[in-house]
């Protein structure tokens, strides 16, 4: 990765893939023979990206479990939600570290409070928690109707 966009020299055989950067060999690969395959080297990726290339989606949903059914349907969402899971590997290695900052328990609420306003993000569960919102009740409880007064028209009235 420290090469993008510079000019290399790639000598390609049967079995193997070559790189060459001023004339020194920099990278081996064996060839993949499966057609529009790839085969990644975990130490040629960048640092941010070795973080997550042994992480599967079966991890992260056992390590979600782990916390509570709220917080396991939550990373499984933002898994699925996504065209590839691998897109919602940090946001749900993100989510889960919140569980180290604030208790377990408050990222479960704050999972079920994100889940049902379907905001599938882990900006979206910090910032519950870091306002407190996990703590507070559901919206559905705090919001009380309007008492009957004779000025309010009502829903026939726009009919």
């Amino acid at each position: 990765h420290g090469l993008i966009g510079r000019r290399v020299d790639v000598r390609l055989t049967y079995r193997a893939v070559e790189i060459f950067f001023d004339h020194k060999r920099i990278a081996c690969h064996i060839r993949s023979s499966q057609r529009a395959g790839h085969i990644t080297v975990n130490k040629h990726m960048p640092k941010s990206h070795q973080r997550y290339a042994n992480t599967t989606p079966h991890t992260l949903r056992k390590e979600a479990a782990k916390v509570g059914s709220n917080t396991a349907i939550f990373i499984e969402r933002l898994l699925s939600d996504r065209p590839h899971p691998e897109q919602g590997y940090r946001s749900a290695q993100g989510v889960l570290s919140l569980a180290r900052r604030y208790e377990s328990d408050r990222l479960e609420l704050a999972c079920e409070r994100a889940l049902i306003i379907n905001a599938l993000s882990y900006s979206s569960v910090a910032n519950i928690l870091k306002s407190g919102l996990d703590q507070a009740p559901p919206a559905s409880e705090a919001v009380k109707p309007a008492p009957p007064h004779g000025n309010i028209r009502g829903k026939n009235y726009y009919q």
